[in-house]
């Protein structure tokens, strides 16, 4: 079975008709949905969640995935600004036809013992997880920078929940900016990966991190994509560009210095390139998409 791309369309543009015009040309047929026409998915109305949805309809895309920020808030926040925001995506998901929902495993910005940000990040994460299997959605925790869910160790541990409801996401790019080797990272991971994030980024001898087109910083990609499709692995990809410091990528708070090779440059455009390099790292590893 062929595994299916995606993208974070927001990166091209700040409307739908700007994100559909640019997957279209990228010759994709599926979206992750994070931000778009002024509104964060875990805040879109409903009733523009409708035209958004005809909208994608008439130009032949789905959503693959809503790119929520769930979990990307502290231990000592209120859990029932998450819970809000996942019942939200609930109420979204037939009318966009997506049950798949991208999560964190939140900040510990008081540094708070590190069990007791464990403790509380897997309590917060069995709720989320309990509200998504009563309205049948499926949860996809991201490797991220700061989160629990930041480092290989924390991410095997993580892996104790995966379960039909929850899943998981390796991202090279957050593996290399947490200075971590993503080869060495996926060789522990790759049994529990369920979906991978095409972002990549490079560490300049100035010590600033960089980002760059998927397969050309440290991520290792190639060499981890080759594995994968020697081991058969069949899931889901997104590409994530980050290369313009667009609003979208500012909204995710993304580590490390704007690439200036594409500082002056449309989103539209270096959303382009990003897609383009992945398709080519893909076709190499062998991926029929």
């Amino acid at each position: 079975m062929p595994s299916l791309l995606s993208s974070f369309s927001d990166e091209a543009g700040g409307t739908i008709d700007e994100q559909i015009d640019a997957t279209k040309r990228a010759g994709l047929h599926f979206v992750d949905l994070r931000n778009g026409d002024g509104f964060n998915i875990t805040a879109l109305p409903l009733h523009h969640a409708g035209t958004v949805a005809q909208k994608l309809r008439d130009a032949g895309l789905k959503v693959h995935m809503f790119g929520s920020p769930l979990g990307k808030i502290d231990i000592a926040e209120d859990f029932a600004i998450d819970a809000r925001k996942m019942e939200h995506l609930a109420a979204l998901a037939p009318i966009l036809d997506c049950r798949a929902v991208r999560i964190f495993s939140y900040y510990n910005k008081d540094k708070a013992p590190h069990d007791q940000w464990r403790r509380e990040s897997f309590r917060r994460l069995r709720k989320l997880t309990r509200i998504a299997e009563k309205s049948g959605m499926i949860l996809y925790h991201e490797n991220e920078s700061h989160i629990f869910g930041d480092h290989c160790s924390e991410v095997l541990e993580l892996a104790e929940l995966r379960d039909a409801t929850f899943k998981m996401i390796f991202d090279f790019g957050n593996f290399n900016a947490g200075r971590e080797n993503a080869w060495d990272n996926w060789l522990q991971l790759a049994a529990v990966t369920d979906a991978i994030h095409l972002k990549d980024n490079a560490w300049g001898a100035d010590g600033q991190l960089q980002h760059v087109p998927v397969g050309q910083g440290g991520g290792h990609v190639q060499r981890i994509l080759a594995d994968a499709a020697a081991r058969n692995w069949t899931g889901p990809f997104t590409i994530e560009p980050h290369l313009t410091h667009s609003a979208a990528v500012a909204a995710t708070g993304p580590s490390g210095i704007p690439n200036q090779s594409y500082a002056n440059m449309p989103p539209g455009e270096s959303f382009h390139i990003a897609c383009l390099a992945a398709q080519a790292v893909l076709d190499r590893a062998g991926f029929g998409i």
